[in-house]
């Protein structure tokens, strides 16, 4: 029997074989693809902790990563250790979580030119959307040593210049707590300065991305306190 390839069977049995075709090969691909998608997320990652740490021309990401960090463990928020190793593989979900009990909170314990620097993650909210970023702290987890921030779509040319290294470099040196007891986080973005040893000026006409970002650093370093305060010397 001749093959009619003009009625409509012929037409829907083609299309629908050619589909599952081009859905297998899009999952092979997909699925062959996916560690070096992996990998290229975590140099991403590693990359943005070495910026909190003012390394911002690195050549070998994993390399310098490799070099400087120490070790990456995992708090709670009582300020215990409950893993020595894996801080690097928590998921911002867990950093974030609603619940107390059920937060894990990464810390990165890193060398920099013999001094031991303190790498914290930051997560909050902008005007269109998240905000992210690494603030890496000075061994009297006080001073700041260097940031790292960024954005999911913030406005160009004003709140997206969070990015720019300018206003990140505004807040090394900057007071992280109002005191060594750590009760209250003082680092943070300000219209009107009021205390110049903690905070930095907004960025003009971006006032809902330095609210944004000002209440990342709070709400993101205030889970440490108790262990800043129970490991300060």
């Amino acid at each position: 029997m001749k093959l009619n390839t003009n009625s409509n069977v012929y037409t829907i049995a083609y299309a629908s074989v050619m589909v599952i075709i081009v859905a297998f090969c899009l999952a092979f691909i997909s699925s062959a693809l996916r560690p070096i998608q992996d990998d290229n997320v975590a140099n991403d990652k590693r990359g943005q902790i070495l910026k909190a740490l003012n390394l911002r021309d690195v050549k070998d990401v994993q390399a310098e990563y490799d070099k400087v960090l120490i070790k990456d463990i995992i708090l709670n928020v009582n300020g215990e250790v409950i893993d020595s190793v894996g801080g690097f593989n928590v998921d911002s979900k867990d950093i974030q979580a609603k619940d107390d009990a059920q937060k894990k909170l990464p810390l990165y314990v890193c060398n920099v030119e013999n001094d031991t620097v303190y790498v914290v993650p930051m997560y909050g909210r902008g005007l269109w959307g998240g905000l992210w970023g690494y603030v890496a702290l000075k061994g009297d987890f006080q001073t700041v040593y260097g940031t790292f921030l960024s954005h999911e779509g913030e406005t160009a040319g004003l709140g997206a210049r969070i990015v720019e290294p300018w206003f990140q470099e505004k807040f090394i040196g900057k007071k992280a707590f109002t005191d060594s007891t750590y009760t209250e986080v003082a680092i943070g973005v300000a219209k009107k300065v009021e205390d110049p040893a903690s905070q930095v000026d907004a960025i003009t006409g971006a006032t809902l991305t330095s609210n944004g970002v000002d209440g990342m650093f709070k709400s993101s370093l205030a889970p440490y306190q108790k262990y800043f305060s129970a490991n300060h010397k």
